[in-house]
């Protein structure tokens, strides 16, 4: 019972977790192969981001039951996707020896969040059955 309660909040706070491991960890030492994808950071990057703002609402929505305006999540849940990214490229910058701060990536971070926000904001729509609060 207390998981199907806190789905959203378990999933959510692993993800940070996980996005803030890796980020911080040391790879330069892997193996990376000899598959060149381009831009593969930046669609790592997209793709984090985007399911941090998904999980994101999703955590407040659950947390709030309903109650806090999807437009009021939204937003919050931008700023701290923007906020945490920009975060992230700054203690890269500064805790580690390796990994590098980049401009680039935190473009993709903000897109991949705006687009998360707008799949939320479609997925939770009036044309669709279901609905914000609970």
């Amino acid at each position: 019972m207390v998981l199907k309660n806190y789905i959203f909040t378990f999933l959510f706070t692993g993800w940070v977790l996980f996005i803030t491991s890796l980020s911080l960890l040391s790879f330069s030492g892997l193996d990376k192969g000899k598959v060149e994808i381009p831009y593969a950071d930046k669609i790592t990057h997209f793709s984090f981001y985007l399911i941090f703002a998904i999980l994101g609402c999703l955590f407040l929505r659950e947390r709030t039951r309903g109650n806090l305006e999807l437009q009021k999540t939204i937003t919050y849940v931008v700023f701290v996707a923007v906020f945490y990214g920009m975060l992230i490229e700054v203690l890269q910058y500064t805790l580690t020896t390796d990994r590098f701060a980049e401009f680039g990536d935190v473009l993709a971070n903000t897109f991949g969040a705006v687009v998360g926000i707008a799949l939320i904001w479609w997925y939770f729509s009036k044309e669709r059955p279901l609905k914000w609060k609970f």
